[in-house]
């Protein structure tokens, strides 16, 4: 078989086994990107998968520059890569797409072991009370007063809803206005 052929058997294998799966992504014919972990972990990563034109027969363009991945370390990511290229050697001349994943999937912990959380840092002008004071700003919610409040529970029923024919009074201003059948 062709390295074409063995492309389009596999892209088939993988359509059918991550059909509905959130964790796989097929950008293009021979490019795909791969969750491991939930989006919640802060130890999943992104892998962006590309076939070369000989692919299985040579080893496919492994990255993991996604902007999912900003907050793991450059130290993490190369141990990943590295490992994820012993497999890619283990497996040469083989459809080895869905053996990366899943090996990928089972080392979490074990690539992800010395995974520090990378985090911006805000740079903030002053000593800082003034984060916090937005920030109060934003949580608060907005005040009614006891008559407000009297109000709204008077204009609704027990359920929190207003009664069927509640805007009657501009019913009848429209109705006024545009005339009824009889008037054309």
């Amino acid at each position: 078989m062709t390295a074409n052929e063995d492309q389009e058997m596999e892209l088939e294998a993988l359509r059918s086994i991550y059909e509905g799966d959130e964790c796989f992504k097929e950008i293009g014919p021979v490019s795909f990107q791969f969750r491991i972990g939930d989006l919640e972990d802060t130890k999943a990563f992104l892998m962006d998968v590309t076939w070369t034109e000989t692919y299985p027969e040579t080893s496919p363009q492994i990255s993991l520059d996604a902007f999912f991945n900003n907050r793991i370390s450059a130290e993490t990511k190369q141990l990943i890569l590295s490992k994820l290229e012993e497999q890619v050697e283990a497996n040469l001349g083989t459809a080895m797409m869905y053996t990366l994943f899943e090996w990928a999937k089972e080392n979490q912990e074990v690539l992800m072991e010395n995974h520090k959380p990378v985090t911006a840092t805000l740079i903030s002008s002053g000593d800082g009370s003034s984060d916090a004071s937005t920030a109060k700003k934003k949580e608060r919610k907005e005040q009614l007063t006891k008559a407000q409040k009297r109000r709204i529970i008077n204009r609704t029923d027990h359920k929190g809803e207003l009664p069927r024919g509640w805007n009657w009074v501009d019913v009848i201003k429209h109705l006024s206005k545009t005339g009824g059948k009889d008037d054309e």
